[in-house]
């Protein structure tokens, strides 16, 4: 938004802000944040930055936890989540070496960033082009608790088909458990408030390629944006997270975008269109006698993501709630391969993008728990893995397929392989399978096992709960 502090300092002087955000990102994804007056607003504050405790954000241990954020001038943005005028910064962090301020690398933004400076390196393209999908939930409540002697959890949407004979509902116009893609009003509840936060993210100049209720019946949506540069696209993907997660809580509502929130309907993803541009030119077009007209580059940059599938989905996929969405019946990919126009397939080639420039295709397990910049940089890093080893996924077996993988035969199935079927077995497969992300040291050694320890700390946590469907099936065992 701004290219020197002065015009800030204009901006704030001529628009009555009186308050300055700081969104700080934690390794997992999330933002924390700090405020500040805007009367205080100083140069410095874009020199010297601000202390904080890394240790709550995932980056450093207690005992060494200091660290320093910078605001980022470019990524300013008129909040209009608060009452008074406020301008929101994303932040770029640091910590202290031998006494001076140096780049955190382990930041997840830097991250991406060094992956990007790779790939510029190589020779191999000078853009990395995706294109996020963003399905969520919008329920009218949501309650959950876990004490040692009672958890569970509650749910409600005015929409969703039990509510048919309900006061609630009423009218008439309920949708039904996995009916919900496409609906048009009365059923399409939301489809204002999807246009508003359409509407508001433009003002970011975040270009929004359509929006539409999705497969689940109680308030399944998605927002797709146009595709575009991939840092780009990973501050909107957090800025589109906490625009829709907002704006829904302004209207009384509540979204999520937990993989899977309601059980025996549709999970929610985050889709990834992928391409290598040069110039501005699409890298992934080739021969009409190739599969689905894609280049040999294409292909190759395919076969590296196949091949390190299990080990990125400890990164795209990095909840325990992630493998409950991704199983069989509900147009979530399970087995590792490629096909064209197949939804049950870990990569889609789209039959409808025909041209030249829209040659791509779509990597589909991940879902929005993950943290968008790790996740690009990793997908990145795995194809031009692929592009440096030449993996041919034809030749490798990874496809293409072209039955719906949830119908194949027991014979079938043994000639694929499937996607980690939980969490723990995401986190061997990327302890396992690291090198394509240590290359210059852009993931560090650091990083991956501080990751791997939250990630498992999680799962022992969760696994050791029980749950209700567990007093049904044991309780008089």
């Amino acid at each position: 938004m701004f290219s020197n502090f002065q015009e800030l300092n204009t901006y704030v002087r001529e628009n009555g802000i009186k308050m300055l955000d700081f969104k700080i990102p934690e390794l997992t994804g999330n933002w924390r944040h700090l405020t500040i007056p805007a009367n205080g607003l100083t140069e410095t504050v874009f020199t010297e930055g601000f202390g904080f405790d890394g240790s709550n954000y995932g980056y450093k241990r207690v005992e060494a936890s200091d660290m320093i954020f910078i605001p980022d001038l470019q990524t300013a943005f008129l909040d209009p989540f608060w009452e008074q005028p406020t301008l929101s910064f994303m932040v770029n962090i640091y910590e202290i070496k031998d006494g001076e301020q140096v780049l955190f690398g382990d930041e997840s933004r830097n991250i991406l960033k060094k992956a990007l400076n790779y790939l510029q390196k190589t020779g191999v393209a000078d853009q990395f082009i995706v294109g996020p999908e963003f399905e969520y939930y919008l329920l009218d409540r949501i309650n959950y608790w876990n004490y040692p002697q009672a958890s569970g959890y509650s749910l409600d949407s005015r929409q969703a088909g039990w509510n048919s004979d309900q006061e609630s509902g009423g009218q008439g116009y309920q949708i039904g458990c996995k009916d919900g893609y496409h609906k048009d009003a009365p059923y399409d509840l939301y489809r204002d408030l999807r246009s508003e936060i359409t509407l508001a993210l433009a003002q970011l100049g975040i270009k929004i390629k359509y929006h539409h209720h999705e497969v689940g019946g109680p308030g399944q949506h998605e927002i797709e944006v146009e595709r575009g540069e991939a840092f780009s696209l990973a501050d909107a993907s957090m800025l589109i997270k906490y625009f829709v997660k907002n704006m829904a809580y302004a209207r009384g509502k509540t979204a999520t975008f937990m993989p899977k929130p309601i059980y025996a309907e549709a999970g929610s993803g985050f889709h990834i269109h992928l391409q290598l541009a040069r110039k501005g030119k699409s890298l992934f077009n080739g021969s009409s006698a190739n599969c689905s007209g894609l280049s040999r580059l294409a292909l190759n940059f395919m076969g590296g993501i196949l091949v390190h599938t299990p080990a990125l989905m400890a990164l795209a996929a990095p909840t325990t709630n992630s493998y409950k969405r991704l199983v069989k019946g509900y147009e979530a990919p399970v087995a590792i391969c490629f096909a064209a126009s197949n939804r049950s397939a870990v990569i889609r080639i789209p039959g409808y993008a025909t041209s030249p420039e829209d040659k791509r295709f779509e990597f589909r397990p991940g879902d929005a728990t993950g943290n968008p910049y790790l996740t690009f940089a990793a997908i990145l890093l795995a194809g031009l893995d692929g592009i440096e080893k030449q993996i041919d996924p034809i030749k490798e077996g990874y496809g293409p397929i072209d039955k719906n993988v949830y119908h194949l035969t027991p014979a079938e199935e043994q000639q694929l392989n499937f996607l980690p079927s939980s969490l723990e077995e995401a986190l061997q497969a990327l302890e396992s399978d690291q090198q394509f992300l240590r290359k210059e040291d852009i993931f560090s050694g650091n990083l991956i096992k501080n990751w791997l320890e939250i990630k498992r700390k999680e799962s022992r946590e969760i696994n050791q709960y029980p749950i209700p469907k567990e007093f049904e099936l044991y309780y008089d065992a």
